[in-house]
């Protein structure tokens, strides 16, 4: 049974919008499936897993489009780059008809893929201006409940206004917990793969596909540490040089590899936010795995209890928050590096997300406990120095409805991240 994704609309409204649309994300998040549902009855479909259809492609891509026409969607578009220039060629010469016959612009070519490494440059030379581009990711916990969500809006206002509009089914902490553990990739969410039999074929895959043309040929082994080692770091400050020195590569490398894992919508790098260029704020990026659910199988936790109640259980409820905050901001086709940053000085005084909207700052922290005290948001008063309008806080924790922490800051439930409500079926 096909899931309803939230992304639907903005790809809808992207296609209304471009000759030609991109979707990104990485493997097996649903794209093909989403796109199979929003276009397959009209749209011709071609992979370039095939190997035939594949070297066709690289070898005579004027040809295979020819042979082909439009409207087509082609996935993994990746593997032949050299369709890029062609598509131009054919979108530019339709277009052009269009505007001298007074026409509508039509959707022509819808593309899928998986790596970005691969692909951002060719987009960015051949297709910019013509093409919307879509992120996507595995399901949100709104998709995985099926229910119905909106963007997140971090003002106290909006969220009151919500919290009584619409009713919302409590998550218990260690349905949360759970809910970290499985993870949002759908073959597993849907019971279509067992948990470990996926994530293990999922990273050969990975690495079999995507990764051993981008290293060295004897690096694999090292790679899978490397991955294992990045998901033990989720939540923290990425410091190249102490994780290279932990999995036993030069800094280059290292870099290389972020990048390869970043591109691929493995991990999110979350930046410091720098009003100035004070030496006193912290540069390092924070890294944070995009699907818990893998990131837990990397690091080997064997139960969801033995996660919640384990020594990584505050760096997972914090990845599993961000995440969640990243999707909502794909599936509405918004860029999170926009609004979302985190804040730490070399006074060690941190706040763990700084959502930032229309020149006013919500800072909000994570806390796996259920209404922790005030201690809290104790650190939201350090912004106060860079007089930006501050606006009430959150504490997003384990408890059931919003409830004030002071005057400044209030308790939000988890479980209503972009407002969780009623099936929709």
């Amino acid at each position: 049974m096909y899931r309803n994704r939230t992304i639907e609309i903005a790809i809808k409204e992207a296609a209304e919008s471009f000759p030609c649309i991109v979707i990104y994300g990485s493997r097996q998040v649903g794209k093909s499936t989403t796109v199979n549902h929003l276009f397959g009855k009209k749209y011709r479909k071609v992979t370039l897993d095939d190997g035939e259809k594949r070297a066709l492609a690289k070898s005579s891509p004027r040809l295979f489009l020819e042979t082909l026409g439009w409207p087509l969607i082609i996935d993994e578009i990746q593997k032949a780059p050299e369709l890029l220039d062609e598509i131009k060629i054919i979108v530019d010469k339709k277009r052009l008809e269009w505007t001298e016959n007074d026409e509508k612009q039509e959707l022509m070519f819808i593309l899928t893929g998986s790596n970005r490494f691969e692909l951002q440059q060719g987009i960015s030379d051949s297709l910019a201006g013509r093409c919307g581009v879509i992120e996507m990711a595995s399901f949100s916990q709104v998709e995985k409940y099926d229910l119905t969500g909106h963007p997140f809006d971090p003002d106290i206002n909006v969220l009151l206004k919500r919290e009584r509009e619409g009713a919302a089914h409590y998550i218990s902490r260690s349905g949360i917990f759970h809910d970290i553990f499985v993870g949002g990739m759908p073959d597993i969410v849907l019971n279509k793969s067992k948990r470990e039999i996926y994530f293990k074929s999922y990273i050969d895959t990975y690495i079999e596909k995507d990764v051993k043309k981008l290293i060295a040929e004897d690096s694999e082994t090292t790679f899978r540490n490397f991955i294992s080692l990045v998901a033990l770091r989720t939540s923290s400050e990425l410091h190249y040089d102490h994780l290279s020195g932990a999995v036993g590569i030069d800094v280059r490398t290292c870099r290389r590899w972020i990048s390869i894992l970043e591109t691929a919508g493995i991990i999110y790098l979350l930046q410091p936010y720098m009003p100035n260029t004070s030496s006193r704020i912290i540069k390092a990026p924070k890294l944070y795995f995009m699907d818990t659910g893998l990131c837990a199988y990397l690091c080997k936790w064997p139960t969801s209890e033995m996660l919640e109640n384990g020594v990584m259980c505050g760096a997972f409820f914090e990845t599993y928050v961000v995440s969640e905050l990243i999707k909502n901001f794909h599936a509405y086709n918004m860029d999170p590096k926009e609004y979302l940053y985190y804040y730490r000085d070399k006074d060690k005084k941190e706040i763990d997300l700084l959502y930032i909207k229309s020149g006013e700052v919500y800072p909000i922290e994570i806390k796996k406990s259920i209404m922790p005290g005030t201690k809290a948001a104790r650190s939201f008063q350090v912004l106060k120095k860079y007089k930006m309008k501050i606006r009430p806080g959150l504490v997003i924790d384990s408890c059931e409805e919003i409830m004030p922490v002071n005057e400044s800051a209030y308790y939000y439930p988890v479980f209503r991240i972009d407002r969780r409500e009623s099936p929709k079926h």
